[in-house]
């Protein structure tokens, strides 16, 4: 999942980085509102973690402009130090899908983030399940055919990806920028590398690759 990280605070940037980064997120940070605005304008993200004092536009201008946009859907969970309920209003009414005060906790913060990437994809329950693959978000634990399954944290952010639209073609693009942001792909991390170690570990024809487009996950072997 990609996750765009808009905060000025450097210190508290890097925590989370590390902290969600550790779980295979692609994180992407900006520290300046207009950069972030272009950003949203010409890229895509799974959520938006937004503070609202930002320097050259503030969030809530941030976010009043990303909600005009014909992508604006994008969850947004702002995190701010401004505690007031007038202040939490403005945000919510601004288009924000949830509040967070600083300073919270981190294993907050990952359950916030999971509910609002559940609520996107439009599901009640908090894991997700397609032929014979179960995938907890809160646990990042994987079991096929009722085993537990192994993965990397890339893996795991790769199958989770598949699992969010089962039947549909996801482009090579759409994919690599969710693992990996604007961070290159390590050794052992490029696609096609986590593709072929999915088909290992799954059933090998449950992936299956549209020539020249990307991929997609097969209602059944």
């Amino acid at each position: 999942m990609r996750v765009l990280l808009v905060e000025d605070d450097e210190a508290l940037a890097r925590g989370i980085q590390v902290a969600l980064r550790g779980e295979g997120y692609a994180l992407d940070w900006l520290a300046d509102g207009r950069q972030a605005a272009h950003a949203l304008r010409c890229e895509r993200f799974d959520l938006v973690l937004l503070d609202l004092g930002l320097p050259q536009l503030d969030g809530l201008s941030l976010l009043r402009e990303t909600r005009a946009l014909p992508h604006g859907d994008v969850p947004v969970l702002v995190l701010t130090a401004r505690d007031a309920k007038a202040d939490r209003v403005l945000g919510l009414d601004a288009g924000a899908d949830d509040y967070l005060v600083k300073p919270f906790d981190l294993d907050e913060l990952k359950a916030r983030i999971r509910a609002l990437l559940r609520r996107s994809q439009g599901r009640a329950q908090p894991w997700l399940e397609h032929a014979g693959i179960r995938l907890n978000p809160a646990t990042q634990q994987v079991h096929y055919l009722g085993r537990p399954t192994l993965m990397t944290p890339m893996e795991y952010q790769l199958l989770h990806q598949l699992l969010s639209r089962p039947g549909a073609v996801i482009t090579r693009e759409r994919l690599s920028a969710a693992l990996y942001g604007w961070q290159d792909s390590g050794p052992g991390n490029t696609l096609e590398v986590l593709i072929h170690n999915l088909r290992k570990k799954l059933d090998s024809s449950l992936i299956r690759t549209v020539r020249g487009v990307g991929y997609l996950l097969a209602a059944q072997p």
